[in-house]
């Protein structure tokens, strides 16, 4: 099969690359392009924060203007990515997931998990909640996103519940019915 996959001109040499991680590697490369201030490495480990951070806001498939400014002032505030490229990098990602899908969203993911120390992934998984709850609502859809992608990144699900906690107030299926706040 890799025979085959190189002659397609899909494969490397070794065949250890499939269609898929492809893409999702020129993905990552075009986000890291727009961070040139950042050593190669890091502008790397710091796409894959942004496309991930993209994923979490589109999961509910529609991303926010709130949530695409929370977005960006993570990539300031965590990532110390300048605010001129913040923006642009944004949209990069949010373009990237919406063109991509869910395979590559999980190829992304696990190149993260690969490239980060524990307190990175665990500093990932506040933001995404911060991302989700920039709107005022995290939904199911944005939960259940989050709780994937911690486990594609190795995060134990005490860490997920952890931080899920601080941001309850915003969870959707903790929010009364309407009608039911009269009481």
């Amino acid at each position: 099969m890799s025979l085959l996959l190189r002659f397609l001109g899909i494969a490397t040499e070794t065949g250890s690359r499939t269609p898929s991680q492809l893409i999702a590697r020129e993905s990552v490369g075009r986000i890291a392009a727009a961070l040139d201030a950042l050593p190669a490495d890091r502008a790397r480990l710091y796409a894959c924060f942004a496309y991930v951070l993209a994923r979490v806001a589109g999961a509910d498939l529609r991303t926010e203007p709130r949530e695409k400014t929370t977005i960006e002032e993570t990539l300031v505030r965590c990532a110390g990515v300048p605010a001129s490229e913040a923006r642009i990098v944004t949209d990069i990602a949010r373009g990237e997931v919406e063109h991509l899908g869910s395979t590559n969203n999980y190829i992304v993911t696990r190149e993260f998990g690969r490239l980060s120390t524990l307190e990175e992934k665990v500093q990932l998984l506040e933001c995404l909640f911060a991302v989700a709850a920039a709107d005022d609502l995290i939904t199911g859809n944005e939960s259940t996103e989050i709780t994937l992608i911690a486990k594609e990144i190795g995060l134990a699900q005490a860490d997920v519940l952890a931080t899920r906690t601080r941001f309850r107030d915003k969870l959707a299926e903790l929010r009364p019915l309407p009608g039911e706040r009269g009481s």
